[in-house]
């Protein structure tokens, strides 16, 4: 399995048991309160009803006339990425979420990572993140549209963009034909659990991964919650500012610790530490997993705390104090 964040397994491996605080991953900790779900929705297949009202739902909330196909999770569509073109030069922008590039290798396509944005043109299938993970890397739509007119296919995750929706290409969809947008649902709204997510593209596009995917590519509780949370305007706007709150409450936790913003999310902050493994231990220790990248000696990434306690943990075990 390739190094991902969420492998609560590993600490206890590695720790021991206990009460772990998981930082590890870039997951709201304060989820949507899914209502009811009707019992339908576990016995019987998702009906076209059922998914059309999931698609006006998304699109409403991501201001969009794409077309949208709903997924199980933003990898779903990452597994599916490589087969929309027949393999040629990829250039994936890093470093960057590892599923991207892994996935296109693994369908035949040669990949490069690059560094530069502009080394994205020319490339036959060009991906970024935005903003990116890890380092909240942004790119501005207006250069995104122009550099969908220098690449043959142009794979835009915008996993992490629910929170500054002014980042987002989709709105800008369809009228670029050649643009993939791909959304996470977990991620924002905190039920990475239910597995959706979207893909955003003009018609053909759009048409073509929905024919990959298969039937029934979404279950039916993942619909029916993802229907109430994408229409809930209100939630959105108060968690968004609530996530931003935090992000802003956990850069002074890590100031104090001495360690340094590289960038970020509202979901997740990346620090650059003088000892990126010295510091996960530490926390680690404390019970408090994190997330650090074999490509980096001194960046660690941590999520938000759901609580008081959660941040009260975390704050005293950055500053060296003990309960």
């Amino acid at each position: 399995m390739r190094d991902h964040g969420g492998d609560p397994d590993r600490a206890r491996r590695e720790y021991g048991e206990g009460d772990w605080l998981d930082l590890s991953t870039g997951i709201n900790p304060r989820p949507y309160p899914i209502p009811a779900i009707p019992a339908r929705a576990f016995t019987d297949l998702p009906t076209g009803a059922d998914l059309e009202a999931l698609i006006q739902a998304a699109r409403q909330a991501y201001a969009t006339e794409a077309g949208i196909v709903p997924l199980g999770g933003a990898q779903a569509a990452i597994q599916i990425v490589p087969r929309l073109a027949e393999p040629g030069r990829a250039r994936v922008l890093a470093p960057t979420y590892n599923e991207h590039g892994a996935a296109l290798a693994a369908q035949g396509w040669p990949v490069q990572e690059v560094r530069d944005p502009e080394a994205l043109a020319g490339a036959d299938l060009a991906v970024l993140v935005n903003p990116n993970n890890p380092d909240g890397r942004r790119h501005d739509p207006d250069w995104l549209g122009g550099l969908a007119g220098r690449v043959g296919l142009l794979i835009v995750d915008e996993s992490f963009a629910d929170a500054e929706p002014g980042l987002s290409l989709a709105p800008r969809l369809p009228r670029l034909e050649n643009v993939v947008v791909l959304r996470s649902f977990g991620k924002f709204y905190g039920l990475a659990g239910l597995r959706l997510g979207f893909a955003l593209a003009a018609p053909g596009l759009s048409q073509r991964i929905a024919a990959l995917a298969g039937p029934w590519a979404v279950s039916g509780p993942a619909i029916h919650a993802g229907i109430a949370a994408l229409r809930d305007r209100d939630w959105r706007l108060r968690r968004a500012a609530g996530l931003a709150w935090d992000a802003d409450r956990l850069d002074r936790a890590a100031r104090l610790a001495g360690w340094r913003l590289v960038g970020g999310t509202e979901l997740f902050r990346t620090y650059d530490s003088p000892d990126a493994h010295a510091a996960q231990d530490r926390l680690a220790r404390a019970r408090i997993w994190t997330r650090i990248f074999p490509y980096s000696a001194h960046w660690i990434r941590l999520g938000l705390p759901g609580d008081e306690t959660g941040w009260h943990r975390l704050e005293r075990a950055l500053t060296g104090q003990r309960d």
